[in-house]
């Protein structure tokens, strides 16, 4: 769910306190929704739709805790229609047959009121469930909202998808939900929270706001019990525990945990290397980010050592894509135990850095002439392009001496390979080059060098 803005205070000191926290900071107005700016901030299609007054059916795909059923109350509220919300999880043809009859009465009855059916968890109907809406939808007796955690493409009937936009909502940033806690903070709802302990406690949501709002009601009332002024992060664990071990997905212990899975590649332990994998995916790591991180590796601490690791991180990735846990993971574990083994090479890494330090601190240097191309006659006058050599014709494919640098620039020696895997042959190859640059540049003479 999206909690309200944190700019918008909430209207009432202490709303209901029976109700759950996340009921009582759901935004009211468009304006105080968290997050999802890629639809609902200015000009984005989904408020554009609020603002023409003209409700349409559509389907909300995103993660749990992102808004959706919050987006389906507010359309109700902007469009003033009667909104009946039901459970595809627990409802069924029953529960569509009495929306229809309310819908009808609504749009028959003196106020003539317009209709918005909410499905939640849409993808759970069968195709005849489904079906059942269509004609309603066609005939425009009320306007269908559906809410979906699976791709709608294959959870949801062609017929009904093609009479409904599809908008994307993405998981809370990390920002949104710091701005959820600073809401609930507040409303008066929990005590003051270490700025450890909401680090902690929003890489426990992972980009879910109710996640993170029915975390906070937990917190709060073993705050009151043991009469707390402040969540510290250790009380926060210590009430947390197997919960936090779980899905800490971004405070300390995971950073500690991947830190130790890629010291272990890099040290060459495959053991320590799959145990650290193992613990992170027990843990509820998202396999997909494990596969990132073993990319980063392969070009990080193997490069051009071994440049097969990096394709074989990157099938491994795919291989998970495919298939999915548990089967996928297999894969995962494949590489990582092949980039433990792979020699290793940080050569490019640090050759990228060095280039990026460099030009962050020097000035824009002009492109040299003979190194511009010449698309125009105009160009070929001021003389782009003269005199360049082209390498294919050059012996051994090589321009021996030519320079590819800026006029002025030292050699910056960016890049120095190490001495395992092929990056022995590459530095092989480079010292032949630059002997043979040498060589060049005595038969030239210093002053004929450009």
């Amino acid at each position: 769910m999206a909690a309200r803005s944190a700019s918008a205070a909430p209207s009432q000191a202490h709303p209901s306190a029976h109700q759950p926290l996340a009921e009582r900071l759901r935004p009211r107005t468009l304006g105080e929704v968290i997050g999802q700016q890629h639809v609902l901030g200015p000009g984005m299609p989904l408020r554009l739709a609020f603002e023409s007054g003209r409700p349409h059916s559509c389907i909300l795909w995103g993660p749990p805790g992102v808004g959706k059923t919050t987006i389906a109350r507010l359309m109700a509220d902007a469009f003033d229609a009667q909104f009946i919300s039901i459970s595809a999880v627990l409802g069924g043809v029953k529960d569509i047959r009495e929306a229809v009859e309310r819908a009808e009465a609504a749009r028959d009855g003196l106020m003539q009121q317009r209709t918005i059916v909410f499905v939640d968890e849409v993808h759970r109907f069968n195709k005849s469930q489904q079906d059942a809406f269509l004609p309603h939808v066609e005939s425009g007796l009320f306007t269908f909202i559906g809410a979906t955690t699976e791709n709608p493409s294959f959870e949801v009937n062609s017929a009904l998808l093609s009479r409904a936009a599809v908008y994307v909502l993405q998981p809370l940033s990390e920002q949104d939900l710091k701005q959820i806690v600073a809401l609930a903070q507040a409303d008066k709802a929990l005590p003051a929270i270490e700025d450890v302990a909401i680090d902690r406690l929003v890489a426990y949501a992972d980009g879910d706001a109710r996640r993170l709002l029915n975390t906070l009601e937990t917190l709060a009332m073993a705050a009151t019990q043991e009469k707390l002024s402040e969540i510290t992060d250790t009380w926060l664990l210590k009430v947390l525990g197997e919960r936090m071990r779980r899905y800490d997905k971004g405070g300390e212990q995971f950073y500690d945990t991947i830190s130790a899975l890629h010291k272990s590649v890099r040290g060459s332990d495959p053991d320590a290397a799959l145990y650290w994998l193992v613990r992170m995916l027990d843990g509820g790591a998202d396999p997909r980010y494990m596969a990132r991180r073993l990319v980063r590796m392969a070009s990080e601490d193997i490069g051009l050592a071994d440049p097969r690791a990096l394709r074989l991180a990157l099938d491994a990735t795919e291989v998970y894509e495919r298939l999915g846990s548990p089967e996928g993971e297999l894969a995962l574990a494949e590489c990582v135990v092949y980039l433990a083994v792979a020699p290793k090479s940080n050569a490019v890494y640090k050759a990228y850095n060095a280039a990026r330090a460099w030009v962050k601190q020097d000035g824009t240097r002009p492109v040299p002439m003979h190194l511009r191309n010449a698309p125009t006659q105009l160009m070929k006058q001021l003389d782009y392009g003269k005199g360049y050599r082209y390498a294919h014709d050059e012996e051994g494919g090589f321009a021996a001496g030519e320079n590819y640098l800026p006029e002025g620039m030292p050699e910056p020696g960016f890049y120095a390979p190490v001495e395992r895997g092929l990056e022995i042959k590459i530095a092989q190859k480079l010292r032949e080059l630059r002997a043979r640059n040498v060589s060049a540049d005595l038969e030239d003479g210093p002053d004929e060098k450009s």
